[in-house]
């Protein structure tokens, strides 16, 4: 079929069915039809919200649930968030100019002495994907790198990731600094990485040690709005 045909085949589709296509689309990888689909809305009068909310962000669950359970392996994820975000490319700015509502804001980044980024880039993907403005900072990062992005980016969220042994001790480091310096109650803390566990994550003072990119998604969307609601009732 060739990408005219399946273009009319998109626009002839009813709302409901295009988002079920949408859903499809995402699950298989397929960012030309993502971004086709979200043109298509648009030209339909769907709000940029909307679309992020019911398209993209309701089949990126699905993705992450599949994920989660063992179905889809990190190959497949990192198709269905590259196919995200070619539909986020075309929302991001119209969601700028609406002043869309969002999930929460997270400042992530591999600590110090640690190249390693598949699993950070991987959480920053589906967080981007759940409705969360992510600021990745990359890797190898000093504890004056995250000190600096809080304040500058003033986000919800911290998180930190760590693929050797020898490098994961250095998130108590930021930690113990966040301490120090009397901004540890304002973020939450999430840490990550294959040598981590709960134990672990407890043991330096994170908020919560997330085993992988779906949980680190539903971790932070419950931790954001229980700090939400403690922030209204204040």
């Amino acid at each position: 079929m060739s990408e005219e045909e399946e273009d009319i085949i998109l626009s002839e589709l009813d709302d409901d069915d295009l988002v079920a296509q949408m859903f499809d689309d995402l699950y298989d990888g397929l960012k030309e039809e993502i971004e086709e689909g979200v043109n298509i809305l648009l030209e339909r009068g769907w709000t940029p919200y909307k679309i992020l909310t019911e398209a993209l962000v309701g089949g990126m669950k699905i993705v992450g649930d599949d994920f989660r359970d063992g179905i889809l392996f990190v190959p497949e994820v990192l198709l269905a968030a590259n196919a995200m975000k070619g539909g986020m490319y075309i929302l991001k700015p119209l969601l700028a100019e609406t002043g869309a509502p969002r999930m929460g804001k997270m400042v992530i980044g591999t600590v110090k002495g640690d190249i390693h980024d598949i699993g950070k880039n991987l959480v920053s993907m589906m967080m981007e994907g759940a409705g969360f403005e992510v600021v990745d900072l990359g890797i190898n990062n000093a504890v004056e790198a995250y000190l600096e992005a809080l304040e500058a980016e003033e986000p919800d969220i911290l998180g930190m990731s760590a693929l050797l042994t020898t490098t994961m001790p250095y998130m108590k480091v930021v930690i113990d600094t966040m301490i120090e310096q009397g901004k540890r109650d304002d973020f939450i803390v999430l840490v990550g990485g294959a040598p981590l566990n709960e134990e672990f994550g407890r043991a330096i003072g994170a908020d919560a040690y997330c085993r992988d990119a779906a949980v680190a998604v539903e971790t932070a969307k419950t931790l954001v709005s229980r700090k939400h609601n403690q922030g209204a009732t204040v």
